[in-house]
């Protein structure tokens, strides 16, 4: 939002963008209405070059119009640190309420798997990445969404491909279910680590 009212340095940065050899994707943050969208694909016309444009769905208002965004956008992200603390209305850097701040909220999965939906409704690829994407607790009920991708740091890649390795999606699915449905995030985490230990003891 601050590109656009500033066009002439989001128009320069787009321009370069579409200078760079190779393969480019456009990943749009803070997203809140199909206009943003629409005006970033029309400045990227005029940059000369048709990219990947896609959505970062971390705002409360881009969960709401998922359908519609998923609609015109090429891709969604989902940047789950900041969907986290809009959702639940908790500052990450408060130094006292930050430390409460869980991304395994019921509704952050619920505005999660909203988003996830609308994406695969229209058939366009979606993500996570942030701290749940690398969190054993939260990638079963991310397998259990339907993300196939998970946006980690490299030091992080095979901690989380043993996570995923092996597990059942339909399992996964109906943990998702339960866990939807939890009164508050500590109730979700206890129900995913008994899941994961069953797991666990299942794979031994």
């Amino acid at each position: 939002r601050t590109g656009l009212a500033y066009p002439e340095l989001l128009s320069n940065q787009l321009k370069a963008l579409a200078a760079t050899p190779g393969e480019v994707r456009v990943l749009l943050p803070m997203v809140n209405d199909v206009t943003e969208l629409r005006q970033v694909r029309a400045m990227l016309a005029e940059a000369g070059r048709t990219l990947p444009l896609g959505v970062m769905i971390e705002t409360p208002a881009s969960v709401l119009l998922a359908d519609s965004l998923a609609a015109e956008a090429d891709f969604f992200s989902i940047g789950s640190n900041d969907l986290a603390q809009y959702v639940l209305a908790i500052d990450r850097l408060h130094p006292t309420l930050g430390a409460s701040l869980d991304g395994l909220h019921p509704a952050v999965l619920r505005a999660m798997q909203t988003a996830s939906l609308a994406a695969r409704r229209a058939g366009k690829p979606v993500a996570v990445c942030g701290g749940l994407a690398a969190d054993p607790d939260a990638i079963p009920l991310l397998v259990g969404m339907g993300f196939r991708e998970l946006s980690v740091a490299a030091a992080a890649v095979a901690e989380v491909k043993a996570a995923v390795r092996g597990l059942d999606p339909l399992a996964c699915a109906q943990l998702l279910a339960d866990a939807a449905h939890a009164p508050d995030a500590a109730t979700v985490r206890a129900r995913v680590r008994e899941f994961r230990a069953l797991f666990d003891e299942v794979s031994a």
